[in-house]
């Protein structure tokens, strides 16, 4: 990989006030942050890791709304150098700790989004209902590895809603989008929803309440993203199966009440 290396290195610049808003709002999106060169190099060796680890090969008549709603592969790093150069850089991960307020970052996972023509709706929901994790420090960035209009599905973020309780216990499904379509519509939260032109990325906590349209575009869209987490948390008492199953394959050999200090959740920001 030769593209501009610098890009996902040098430090990316934020003021205060894209850090209010973020602290605000529970997401920002961020203009130019990665070089489209450097994207568009790595791009076509990160989708070909994706089909080629994507185990969803059903018809989209007959899959589940998740199954529609995108191609999800994580822990991509492990397999290519494309996404490793994405999931490692100090630019992102110092942008994450800086919205974050806090030291330092360390990796929860890395996950492709892969969202065909003809995919479905990703229901709203809030990712951190599957992470076993002391406190709210976490966050995730969104990659579009092409232009996102908003024909092909870009997320949709409620504005302010990290503060809302109401279906932190809802899983991503049918139920959590006709619930809280409903119940956000009914507090009043605003609903941001923009294209991305390649370089541009958002940022987004996880408990903010999101979703994303159907991409009835003729390319799929996509994504690849990053989740970070403070490099102090602590793995919580698991609330969920869902979390059991995250704690086994994301932070293998972490404990409950201790730092997941794993080969797979190395610090990411300050670097050593």
């Amino acid at each position: 990989m030769t593209a501009a290396p610098a890009a996902l290195e040098t430090p990316y610049l934020l003021t205060d006030h894209d850090v209010q808003r973020f602290d605000r709002d529970g997401f920002i999106r961020l203009s130019e942050v990665l070089d489209p060169d450097a994207l568009r190099e790595r791009e076509p060796e990160i989708t070909a890791k994706v089909l080629e680890l994507n185990t969803v090969h059903k018809p989209m008549e007959e899959r589940s709304t998740t199954q529609k709603a995108f191609l999800q592969v994580g822990n991509l790093w492990r397999h290519s150098q494309a996404a490793h150069d994405l999931v490692f850089s100090p630019r992102l991960a110092r942008i994450a700790a800086e919205l974050l307020q806090v030291d330092g970052v360390r990796l929860y996972a890395d996950q492709a989004l892969y969202k065909e023509p003809s995919g479905g709706i990703t229901p709203w929901h809030a990712d951190q209902y599957y992470w076993p994790l002391s406190s709210d420090r976490t966050c995730t960035v969104w990659i579009p590895l092409q232009d996102t209009p908003l024909d092909m599905g870009p997320l949709s973020f409620a504005a302010g809603s990290h503060h809302f309780e109401f279906g932190r216990d809802m899983k991503i499904s049918d139920e959590s989008e006709r619930e809280l379509q409903d119940a956000l519509a009914r507090e009043q939260f605003p609903v941001d929803e923009h294209p991305y032109d390649l370089g541009d990325v958002s940022f987004h906590l996880g408990w903010t309440f999101h979703r994303a349209g159907r991409n009835v575009g003729t390319e799929p869209r996509r994504v690849m993203t990053v989740i970070y987490m403070d490099a102090d948390i602590r793995v919580a008492p698991l609330a969920r199966p869902e979390q059991q199953n995250d704690l086994d394959k994301l932070m293998p050999g972490a404990v409950v009440g201790e730092v997941p200090d794993t080969p797979l959740n190395p610090v990411l920001y300050p670097q050593a």
